[in-house]
């Protein structure tokens, strides 16, 4: 199975990559600055989430660690929304379909990251 660390560095990159070409091609700042918020949005929570989960995978007790999930899912959203609320105030004559398009495809990365075959399970051989 991969390590979420490892899809999310490949959702960093993808992301600072379609930022990147969206200003190269429009030649707007503005939607680059757009596409890189939507980015933004998704990745942080993201780690956050990551963070957390890595340390509710150590405890011993599953209701404990399934609760904790469940927050730490809340957070995430929670989280989100907030960002995405913010985006007005943090960028410039901000581009709502540049934002949301930089949202949309990080968010898809982890397709990309199951093509590359990084989210297969290695299964164990069985003998009957």
């Amino acid at each position: 199975m991969a390590s979420p660390w490892r899809v999310l560095w490949l959702q960093v990159l993808v992301g600072a990559l379609i930022a990147a070409l969206t200003g190269w091609f429009s030649g707007q700042s503005r939607l680059a600055a757009s596409v890189a918020w939507g980015v933004v949005a998704v990745v942080i929570p993201a780690v956050v989430f990551v963070r957390a989960l890595s340390r509710q995978m150590r405890m011993r007790q599953a209701g404990s660690a399934l609760a904790g999930l469940f927050v730490w899912e809340l957070v995430k959203i929670v989280l989100t929304v907030v960002l995405l609320l913010a985006a007005p105030k943090v960028v410039a004559d901000l581009s709502w379909l540049a934002l949301v398009a930089g949202f949309v495809v990080t968010m898809k990365v982890y397709w990309l990251a199951m093509a590359l075959g990084w989210m297969q399970r290695k299964s164990k051989p069985t003998i009957f």
